[in-house]
């Protein structure tokens, strides 16, 4: 295999989507590091995209570089529109990230709130010591995955389904 086109060598460089794609399958994690990206052209991922942009119109993304958090209100909650109807622990995960990366840049976080407009739901992530040692453990996996010089093992193949990487994993088989 060559070498990767890219390596994520701080916690800076690592958004949501890394926390994400680690917590539903390791091996999209050590693709998207290294440039591999067939989710731009992803049906689940376009309509992801409508769902975030037209729920809460008025608000406007926190750029953190590679993390784009969807939304913060006043006293530092974390706010996460996710177009999915079953809540995942990737996304808590994801919303602990930005929390994580919100505090390490100064500002006093309090928490967060995951949106599911589908189904007209919201959860609450707490942020306390044990979710950030949670944060900071998902990190670290991250990082392990990222600078592996080869690509974890596949899913099963019912893991797999709806997902972007598929026709990579499983392509010849």
């Amino acid at each position: 295999m060559t070498e990767p086109r890219c390596h994520a060598t701080d916690d800076a460089t690592l958004g949501g989507v890394h926390i994400k794609y680690l917590l539903h399958c390791p091996r999209q994690l050590w693709l998207y590091s290294r440039g591999y990206r067939p989710e731009q052209g992803n049906e689940l991922v376009a309509f992801g995209e409508v769902v975030d942009a037209t729920t809460h119109s008025r608000r406007r993304d926190v750029d953190l570089g590679e993390a784009k958090i969807d939304w913060v209100t006043t006293g530092a909650v974390v706010h996460e529109t996710k177009s999915s109807r079953t809540p995942s622990p990737a996304h808590a995960a994801q919303v602990r990230h930005y929390c994580l990366l919100l505090e390490r840049r100064g500002v006093t976080v309090r928490g967060g709130v995951i949106h599911y407009p589908l189904i007209r739901r919201t959860t609450d992530v707490p942020w306390d010591a044990e979710a950030r040692a949670e944060a900071q453990t998902t990190l670290s996996r991250a990082h392990q995955v990222i600078n592996s010089g080869s690509p974890p093992p596949r899913l099963p193949r019912g893991g797999c389904r709806g997902c972007s990487y598929n026709d990579y994993c499983w392509g010849g088989d």
